[in-house]
């Protein structure tokens, strides 16, 4: 039975071994466990995930500094690119964007919902009335 649970236990370690390393999600020690990448080249790694968004396939990967021909070659068969929505990265929010929505009318103490030139309701101010919110 123990050489039973011994035999499962290595494969799962070996099956995990295998299993290509997603550079959209990768950890720096995930990064640093690959050959030849340290801690520097794994934070280059990062840097330019940061500062590029989500890698869109592995071999953008040579974009990154210090990434040269010989070393992609020796990191692309343990390397993929997937995307998910859970996981994804979002690109780098632009200097002066507006992180937060446009405030209503209806937002303010004593604020009235804003009324079109035929007197219709906003879109927004019917939200509000519906979610229980007094306009």
């Amino acid at each position: 039975m123990q050489r039973l649970l011994l035999a499962v236990a290595f494969a799962l370690c070996a099956g995990s071994a295998l299993a290509a390393l997603n550079l959209n999600t990768a950890t720096k020690e995930e990064l640093i466990a690959l050959p030849g990448i340290g801690p520097a080249k794994a934070q280059a790694i990062l840097d330019y995930r940061n500062a590029h968004g989500a890698f869109k396939s592995v071999e953008e990967l040579k974009d990154v500094k210090g990434i040269g021909a010989k070393r992609f070659e020796k990191l692309k068969g343990e390397l993929t690119v997937v995307a998910s929505p859970k996981n994804a990265v979002r690109p780098p929010e632009k200097a002066g964007a507006a992180t937060q929505p446009a405030a209503r009318a209806s937002d303010k103490p004593g604020g009235a919902p804003q009324r079109s030139a035929k007197g219709e309701v906003s879109m927004a101010a019917k939200q509000d009335v519906q979610a229980g919110a007094k306009p």
